[in-house]
């Protein structure tokens, strides 16, 4: 979600009619804007209501794509983007699994939105995607537990393009406050870790043309 000029706050996305929890998102777009670490503001459907500068810097060099910026719809980003791994380290095991895993519970309980239907439908289009997403995920939830489902407290490896941060971990932080949970809203935070990590030879950002392997049940 781009600033607009002049440097005022973004204006978050419509999700809601009431005027009232229109200006609570406006607050709470100033309340993200202070946070130093990437933050932002999605849906059931992972399109992003909300995010800040933190998070814009995070993925300020990654390409233009129709349906899959980050700013735009989150789950998108991850699976389709081809400059996902760019950013994200360990795209594969790290970040692409446990969202396709996050992906199908939310499908089971929302089926029905036309938005997820359009994600299953593009992950059908790509043959290694969809026998994860069929085949591999099943065994890998089972190798992993089922909190593999679960975002809040993971620790995940990121490529930032400040060479201050570089190739570092950042901890997955979800926080939900009352009025975001009534209207369908999820607040996650990727807090910045101080360790520095040493890039290797699957944790340097790379475009591939598909985005999963074999997944398998060492994954």
């Amino acid at each position: 979600m781009a600033f607009q000029a002049g440097g005022q706050r973004p204006e978050p996305r419509p999700v809601h009619d009431s005027d009232e929890v229109q200006a609570y998102l406006q607050d709470y777009a100033a309340l993200l804007e202070a946070v130093p670490f990437p933050s932002l503001v999605v849906d059931d459907c992972w399109d992003v209501i909300l995010d800040n500068n933190a998070f814009r810097t995070l993925f300020r060099n990654v390409g233009p794509h129709p349906t899959a910026m980050p700013g735009d719809n989150f789950l998108r980003f991850v699976l389709f983007h081809p400059d996902a791994s760019t950013v994200l380290g360990e795209h594969e095991s790290r970040w692409c699994l446990p969202m396709l895993a996050h992906f199908a519970a939310t499908l089971e309980r929302h089926g029905h939105d036309h938005r997820l239907q359009a994600v299953r439908r593009e992950i059908a289009q790509d043959p290694i995607m969809d026998a994860a997403y069929r085949q591999g995920l099943p065994h890998w939830i089972r190798a992993v537990g089922e909190e593999a489902v679960e975002h809040d407290g993971t620790v995940r490896p990121l490529l930032h393009p400040d060479p201050r941060w570089g190739a570092t971990d950042c901890r997955v932080v979800v926080e939900t406050p009352r009025t975001l949970s009534e209207i369908g809203c999820t607040r996650l935070t990727l807090v910045l870790r101080q360790a520095r990590r040493t890039p290797s030879r699957d944790r340097r950002g790379r475009r591939t043309a598909s985005h999963l392997r074999v997944v398998s049940a060492a994954d």
